[in-house]
């Protein structure tokens, strides 16, 4: 039995989870019939429900510059509340998917400011903290999203890559990818995701350790033997159409059911399985009177494809 304190816990939780969602199903904004216009993103609808994210920098090695953290945390809020999106591709244009950290160009990261011996230490301190906030919320909201975020992964994903692949539900690779937590390399640890998710992606806490202290690259075969990826395709171009084809598939399913799912599977991978289950149970007991349910079972039984109505 869950104590008082932990009850109250998870009820506040779940009040948030389903305030987040409740907005993006019942709001009456439709993004998609907005322009969703950014200088380092490019967004495309290649099959009904489904949208593709791709990093547009090329001539930059897709390095992740200011414009590209404001962008993503307003692109994929935007994709949160969107009817007409119920599965995102993530990949990459051009050679590779990306460098990672564009040092040349991040007015959030303030190297010469944060290292400047004129600046009182505690007053730099939390300047860095904030940009550290805006930064990791650029890869957060990919896991916050409910719709699930498929990672097309193909020749180099570096540093900060890795940070953003690994708050995706799914990741694809080409047979050239290889993968390299980077940040060891340039002095510092790893501080937008990587530390946090990769290990438990991988199940593989030594592995993990291994990667993050050395930078040493991991190629697409070693990246599928230990899961990091599920599939390897041949090319960027048999990468892309699994990829698209996977969330077609996801697009198709139940929207409340889908999302339930991954919003499940988020809270659980964070809490115990007696908390995780109470979520889960919660969850249902609205979601079970959807009309999905009934329009999933009927269709099963006369062997038709249902379609389900936007959230």
């Amino acid at each position: 039995m869950l104590s008082t304190a932990v009850r109250v816990q998870l009820a506040n939780g779940l009040q948030k989870d389903f305030a987040r969602i409740l907005q993006a199903g019942l709001t009456k904004r439709n993004c998609s019939s907005q322009t969703m216009d950014f200088k380092t993103l490019k967004v495309t609808r290649p099959r009904d429900f489904v949208v593709q994210v791709e990093l547009n920098r090329p001539e930059k090695r897709n390095a992740m510059n200011t414009d590209f953290w404001r962008e993503m945390r307003e692109c994929f809020s935007q994709l949160a509340e969107d009817t007409d999106c119920r599965a995102v591709v993530l990949s990459g244009a051009g050679k590779i998917f990306t460098s990672g950290l564009d040092l040349t160009d991040n007015k959030d990261v303030k190297f010469e400011e944060f290292m400047s011996p004129d600046k009182d230490f505690a007053r730099k301190a939390f300047q860095i903290r904030q940009a550290v906030i805006r930064l990791q919320e650029s890869f957060n909201v990919i896991e916050r999203c409910p719709k699930p975020v498929i990672a097309a992964v193909h020749s180099a994903c570096v540093g900060g890559g890795i940070d953003m692949i690994c708050a995706c539900d799914i990741r694809y690779c080409s047979s050239d990818a290889w993968f390299s937590i980077k940040e060891v390399d340039i002095g510092l640890a790893a501080d937008l995701g990587t530390l946090q998710r990769f290990p438990k992606v991988i199940g593989n806490d030594s592995l993990a350790r291994e990667l993050a202290y050395t930078a040493r690259k991991m190629y697409a075969d070693e990246a599928k033997d230990v899961g990091f990826v599920s599939r390897v395709f041949p090319d960027r171009e048999k990468l892309i159409e699994g990829a698209i084809e996977l969330a077609s598939v996801i697009a198709s399913k139940s929207p409340v059911a889908v999302q339930g799912t991954k919003v499940s599977l988020v809270y659980s991978r964070d809490h115990t399985v007696g908390e995780g289950l109470d979520q889960v149970m919660t969850w249902n007991q609205g979601m079970l009177q959807s009309e999905d349910v009934m329009k999933a079972v009927f269709g099963s039984m006369k062997k038709e494809t249902p379609v389900f109505s936007k959230l």
